[in-house]
């Protein structure tokens, strides 16, 4: 398809119209303060996973309001005794869940723990899932799909518990003993990247341990550009509710606010390697560069990359990628 979006040589220097909510900070305080009155209660049992050379625990955490989140915990079978390894935790792209215990375990191929969080309420797409959202939202009438999931209030919204299960999910990881607990990578594509990069801002200044952040073609950041430009995808859902509710834009995009990569990424504080797509048209290329442009802003100096991928679409750099993010690991 034809390049949609702003020139790369605009798309350098793109910053977000958004402006942080000025109880940005004091709402993501409350939301984790509230979480951490829950025990943890990080359980790991080894399960067959079939495989010879990677060991697999079947993970259970109490994420937002102490709901219960599955993942998998995946250890290279052969370590040295008694080495703790570096962690890279993995969230999982929209609709997707955590499958099967044989899959998606790469990162434990190259010799690192991988933690894989189940996305709650999500596992109908490509793969499945197995951890349900047990808190309907009370915001009132929806479009199909997550993204208008109790939209009308920032308390009800779902990316609200979905983050905060992410920044469970490191404390989860941590736990484990065969876990170095400073050296936690923090990974994902499209809406799992954008968890990444949401995970980065919150455990900046609040957990210690986090070392790097790999967001892939990342979703959820610069809404209201995402709205006016994404043409497939979740995005347009958002766009669908609207066409229905008129009314509703600008209290829509106050909630939706609290919950944009940008703020979370220009919180953050460790070297990060982005991916962009400039033919993507789930997450356009703007929205990823509003992030990147804004990335550790509030924190001053801090290392970032980005590969740019010209002629692909959502599926990004793939397999050539990975090859990268490999060489940026050995960086940290």
């Amino acid at each position: 398809m034809p390049l949609f979006d702003l020139p790369l040589e605009q798309l350098e220097k793109y910053r977000s119209s958004v402006v942080e909510p000025v109880d940005f900070d004091e709402f993501w305080d409350q939301t984790l303060a509230e979480a951490q009155s829950f025990d943890l209660a990080a359980t790991f049992e080894p399960v067959n996973n079939r495989l010879a050379v990677i060991e697999t625990f079947d993970v259970t955490f109490a994420g937002f309001g102490g709901a219960p989140i599955k993942g998998w915990l995946h250890l290279p079978a052969h370590r040295e005794p008694g080495k703790k390894l570096p962690a890279v935790v993995e969230y999982l792209g929209y609709s997707g869940g955590r499958s099967l215990p044989n899959q998606g375990n790469r990162w434990a191929q190259a010799g690192y723990a991988h933690f894989v969080m189940d996305t709650r309420g999500q596992g109908f797409g490509g793969s499945f899932g197995e951890t349900p959202d047990p808190h309907p939202s009370a915001g009132g009438v929806a479009y199909a799909g997550l993204m208008t999931r109790g939209i009308n209030s920032r308390e009800d919204y779902y990316y609200r518990r979905l983050f905060v299960d992410g920044f469970r999910a490191v404390q989860a990881v941590q736990r484990h003993p065969a876990v170095d607990p400073h050296r936690i990578v923090l990974n994902g594509i499209s809406q799992g990247g954008g968890i990444s990069l949401a995970v980065a801002g919150l455990v900046a200044g609040r957990l210690d341990g986090v070392i790097g952040v790999l967001p892939d073609v990342p979703f959820l950041q610069d809404f209201p550009r995402a709205i006016d430009t994404a043409a497939k995808g979740p995005y347009p859902d958002i766009f669908a509710f609207l066409s229905r509710h008129r009314e509703k834009y600008e209290g829509i995009l106050k909630v939706l606010n609290y919950f944009d990569g940008v703020h979370f990424a220009a919180r953050a504080q460790t070297p990060v390697l982005y991916s962009v797509a400039l033919a993507d048209d789930v997450c356009p290329p703007s929205t990823v560069f509003a992030s990147y442009n804004a990335y550790g802003e509030k924190s001053g100096d801090v290392r970032k990359a980005i590969e740019v991928y010209r002629f692909n679409n959502h599926e990004g750099g793939q397999e050539h990628h990975w090859v990268k993010q490999l060489d940026f690991l050995q960086t940290l």
